[in-house]
């Protein structure tokens, strides 16, 4: 998926190093993340991403250089469904309008593909993400009360919005 300078690319073994470096930028973020992609745990959450049955990773290029990543999570293409998730991007591209231009390229793949509702989970702690969906048009459907344990032990409610097919094409 491409857009100017904006390149969306499937995570691959050379990928590795350069995500590596991009996500050590921020350690303190890991912090509201279900999954930790510190330096110390990179190389783990790295192997288990790319591993996942049902997940398509990428990673997110600008100007040639890897700033992030995201992945298309629980993709059920008989129910039309899936998740956008497990995104980072460097603390420099934040409230840019960078993730809508990622969101937008992602969002017209799957729909583009037939999907008909896609998901966003997001910690309910993590108020800029919250807000960085409301942006994009997601629908707040919900919270999932004490949906998943983090890698801190911390139990997690996870705020679920979505946005529809139709609803995308109609904005």
């Amino acid at each position: 998926m491409r857009d100017g300078d904006l390149a969306i690319e499937a995570l691959e073994e050379g990928h590795r190093d350069a995500l590596k470096d991009a996500c050590a930028r921020d350690p303190a973020i890991w912090d509201i993340y279900s999954i930790s992609y510190d330096p110390e745990r990179f190389d783990a959450s790295f192997d288990l991403l790319r591993s996942r049955p049902n997940w398509q990773a990428f990673a997110i290029l600008l100007g040639g250089e890897v700033v992030g990543m995201s992945a298309y999570i629980g993709i059920e293409r008989d129910r039309g469904v899936l998740e956008i998730g497990n995104t980072y991007y460097v603390p420099r591209l934040r409230g840019t309008g960078f993730n809508r231009r990622v969101k937008d390229l992602m969002m017209r793949r799957v729909i583009e593909c037939g999907f008909r509702r896609i998901e966003f989970r997001v910690d309910a702690r993590n108020e800029r993400s919250q807000a960085a969906m409301a942006k994009i048009g997601g629908v707040r459907e919900g919270v999932l009360r004490a949906d998943r344990i983090t890698w801190t032990g911390h139990v997690r409610d996870t705020v679920l919005f979505s946005i529809l097919a139709d609803e995308w094409r109609a904005r």
